[in-house]
């Protein structure tokens, strides 16, 4: 299983378990982590403040910490490429609140070398 062309480890050989079906782990590269730090626009808190108001999901808050998950997991996926690895196992998220408005999100997972099972 190789690396796609985008340098990072597909998606679909990233998981929460720890090993993949039909897959022999053959090296443990350690840890691979992906940190995005973001902070909430002015707009955002706005429109945000707007929601709140009448209740229910906060979609603007929902799509800002989506996208900051999803960038994180790809800086994870490409960190792990860069180790040499065709997987990651383990996959978590984590999130800090560094000031008043401003929030790390990482994501990591053991970056691994995988091979078909015989």
């Amino acid at each position: 299983m190789e690396n796609n062309s985008q340098g990072a480890v597909d998606k679909a050989m990233v998981t929460t378990a720890f090993e993949l079906d039909n897959y022999r782990i053959v090296k443990n590269l350690g840890i691979a982590r992906g940190i995005i730090v973001r902070s909430r626009s002015i707009v955002g808190n706005i429109g945000a403040g707007f929601q709140i108001l009448f209740g229910g999901n906060i979609t603007l808050f929902t799509r800002l910490c989506e996208q900051t998950r999803v960038e994180a997991f790809d800086v994870m996926r490409q960190h792990a490429a860069e180790m040499g690895a065709n997987a990651i196992i383990g996959a978590r998220y984590d999130a800090t609140d560094i000031t008043k408005g401003v929030t790390e999100v990482l994501a990591y997972g053991t970056a691994v070398v995988v091979e078909p099972k015989q």
